[in-house]
């Protein structure tokens, strides 16, 4: 397994770092293994173009600084469950399009959150999320597939509980999704303990089953298990704590899931050599 963390492409950094094509070496900077990266900016706007002179520089960079794999993370302002026709299709569209931006940068997996239930009810929100998913994946062929990311749980949002997206993967029924992101944080404020982890993992595996669980967004949290909202800490100075995170890392390392920071900038770097150092210790 690989640790690494999110990677910003934006266009605030000095000159050198800034696009997709230098987030390699962005990445090997902070220490990582394998990265994140959103291909467009997370909040809204049309979607750079990745022209092959981009994409190929993107593949040499990766090669040359060891990154392993890479992963995308689409646009906060996807909901499948939206009320509004608009909102529901141009999800679909990002979507779908994420995926295929993944195929010519070489990515291993896209990442998504579902959106809210709360415009349509839980039961037709599960629904509509199935109908707009497969409506994505209509025709798709490529490499890169799709993962889905749990939730926190703030404002109704889809997939705090596990099961959910066991349904949701179940109802879908494609080969072009792979299975989770497991966010740490995210779980643990959605009411599961990863200070008592055997327990917890049992109830992981019986929700969504541990082998769907395909990457590991590794988090530590701000607030108390349950509180369901998404607020992330440095690794070891959270609520999870440091004992928890070395069972998370051997379970990550004896299933080969990659872990992924999202942690501030700058001290992810002190996290990267942290999970480093828990996985590697004999």
């Amino acid at each position: 397994m690989h640790i690494g963390c999110h990677v910003s492409i934006a266009r605030r950094l000095p000159a050198g770092r800034q696009g997709i094509q230098n987030a390699p070496k962005n990445g090997h900077d902070l220490g990582c293994e394998v990265i994140q990266i959103f291909t467009r900016a997370p909040q809204g706007g049309k979607a750079p173009i990745l022209t092959d002179e981009i994409c190929e520089k993107f593949k040499v960079q990766s090669s040359k600084f060891k990154i392993k794999e890479v992963y995308i993370h689409t646009p906060y302002y996807i909901n499948f469950a939206s009320a509004n026709n608009r909102i529901r299709y141009g999800s679909v569209s990002v979507v779908r399009d994420e995926l295929e931006r993944g195929n010519l940068l070489g990515a291993k997996y896209v990442m998504t959150h579902l959106g809210t239930a709360k415009e349509l009810g839980q039961k037709e929100a599960i629904k509509k999320t199935i109908e707009m998913l497969k409506k994505s994946l209509d025709g798709y062929g490529g490499t890169t597939k799709l993962i889905l990311e749990n939730s926190a749980g703030a404002g109704e949002i889809i997939g705090d509980d596990l099961k959910e997206l066991k349904v949701i993967i179940d109802g879908v029924n494609s080969p072009a999704i792979a299975g989770i992101c497991l966010d740490t944080q995210h779980s643990f404020a959605s009411g599961y303990d990863w200070r008592d982890f055997e327990k917890t993992l049992e109830k992981v595996d019986l929700d969504i089953g541990i082998e769907n669980i395909k990457l590991i967004h590794a988090n530590d949290s701000q607030t108390e298990c349950g509180s369901n909202k998404d607020r992330h800490e440095h690794i070891g100075a959270g609520k999870i704590g440091l004992d928890a995170f070395k069972n998370i890392v051997a379970f990550a390392k004896e299933h080969n899931i990659d872990m992924l920071l999202e942690t501030e900038h700058p001290g992810v770097e002190d996290d990267i050599r942290l999970l480093k150092e828990l996985r590697d210790k004999k």
